[in-house]
């Protein structure tokens, strides 16, 4: 069902819309096309929510998965132009522009007319290792249909690395295999919109995971270089390797550490020499806040606070990145005091989710990858919005937030206050606990477990 959505009304050249009330009522496909799309991913998301508490094996988990990427493949991308965007970049890279100077309106492409409105004056917002991937792409797929075909193979062949570094790191986290296949494979997320939607975030993720397995199979220079390559697609990656240092740090201390940056450093400064755009990939990571949704918490509440006349969304994103970093460092510090270095690395990729400026449905899968790999049991808090951001996309890719922006951001930030009071109030209970009772192995504070949260 999700195949015939994506054959009758995914993402097209040119951009247009292939939902709204008038193609419903008035376009070839009627109400098929919906009905094929809400149907088709209900039941992805239902099976996926279902089956996890029914896992054969490994290779069953491995098997159901690929069978579910497989139909979407030979069709149009599924909730989102960026392929398109992608395609641009990569031509004008072969082309020998500089795709961080500007955008299309500036720059020129043959298939300008398929990139989105709202991204067609920003410069790319990825590193120079996706600008020589997507430049691959353009020279070998000649066209537009080529060079999407080609970002496919390369989001599969991302997605395929994910796959075959999940066991090494599921040894080390003492996670079973079958259900951190299940749960990082098999979500709607992942063959909606990093295999048929093309998202550069399959790449990013398999460079990441490789990397992390090879840090804990003591390779740190391949470790390092594969975090290099995965900074080199999406700036994000970084926050990883703060706690991929104190892997390689735990068998051979400075050296590997010195080696896994050393490697990271060469291999960085190697693609961005070849991409011949230097480090100004830095400048263009500017460029990816242009899109103000309420999905981001922080984005949330500046919109709220907006609306009694104060434009408070540069402030809140700000707050929020200064709260990451905050919570970046107390888990590494709590890393270095003892506590499980592998769910650690699940929560700081969560909380860089959670706390940063944007966020679109594709992004859930930097931490539910990593969550799924670390965390030793399998709770709601991440299975659930990972279910609910699979249903935010329609087919062409609009985003379903955007017709709820104030209705959103209001829900957000009362969801926002009200997880934060009930942490405020067991955290004053705790407190209150630990002054009236003696400590000893009968306290409550005494028996919670380090990979506790």
């Amino acid at each position: 069902m999700l195949a015939v959505a994506a054959y009758l009304g995914g993402a097209h050249r040119p951009w247009s819309p292939t939902v709204t009330p008038a193609t419903i009522y008035f376009g070839d496909n009627g109400v098929l096309l919906p009905v094929a799309w809400l149907a088709g991913t209900a039941l992805l998301i239902g099976a996926w929510w279902v089956g996890r508490r029914d896992i054969p094996s490994a290779r069953w988990a491995y098997v159901t998965a690929a069978l579910w990427m497989v139909p979407l493949l030979p069709f149009l991308p599924l909730g989102s132009y960026d392929v398109y965007s992608y395609a641009c970049q990569g031509w004008q890279q072969a082309a020998g522009l500089d795709p961080y100077s500007g955008g299309v309106d500036v720059l020129g492409c043959p298939w300008a007319d398929g990139v989105a409105p709202t991204w067609r004056a920003a410069p790319a917002p990825y590193g120079p290792v996706f600008l020589l991937l997507a430049a691959a792409a353009a020279k070998l797929g000649g066209s537009l249909s080529g060079t999407i075909a080609v970002l496919r193979l390369v989001a599969v062949l991302g997605v395929g690395l994910i796959a075959v570094s999940l066991p090494a790191i599921t040894r080390r986290s003492g996670v079973p295999l079958k259900r951190a296949v299940w749960l990082a494979l098999a979500c709607p997320l992942i063959p909606i919109h990093l295999v048929s939607g093309a998202h550069n975030d399959a790449v990013m993720i398999g460079f990441l995971l490789a990397g992390l397995a090879l840090a804990a199979a003591r390779w740190p220079w391949a470790a390092g270089a594969l975090f290099g390559l995965a900074i080199g697609v999406k700036a994000t990656a970084v926050v990883v390797v703060p706690f991929a240092v104190l892997i390689v740090f735990a068998y051979r201390k400075w050296r590997a550490a010195a080696e896994l940056l050393a490697a990271l450093a060469v291999t960085l400064g190697v693609v961005s020499l070849v991409s011949g755009r230097g480090l100004g990939w830095i400048t263009g990571l500017t460029g990816s806040g242009a899109s103000v949704q309420w999905t981001s918490p922080p984005t949330a509440i500046g919109m709220t606070i907006g609306l009694f006349g104060v434009d408070a969304v540069p402030v809140t994103r700000i707050l929020g990145i200064v709260a990451l970093a905050v919570v970046l460092v107390v888990l590494w510090w709590r890393v270095l005091r003892g506590a499980d270095v592998w769910i650690s690395t699940g929560y700081a990729m969560a909380a860089t989710v959670l706390l940063a400026p944007v966020f679109h449905p594709w992004y859930a899968t930097w931490a539910l990858v990593l969550l799924a790999a670390t965390l030793p049991r399998e709770t709601r808090w991440v299975t659930v919005p990972a279910a609910v951001v699979s249903a935010l996309c329609m087919p062409d890719g609009y985003n379903l937030a955007l017709a709820v922006k104030t209705q959103g951001a209001v829900a957000m930030t009362a969801l926002i206050c009200y997880i934060g009071y009930v942490r405020f109030r067991k955290a004053k209970y705790a407190v209150q606990s630990s002054g009236s009772q003696p400590a000893g192995p009968d306290h409550a504070a005494d028996q919670l477990s380090r990979r506790d949260p």
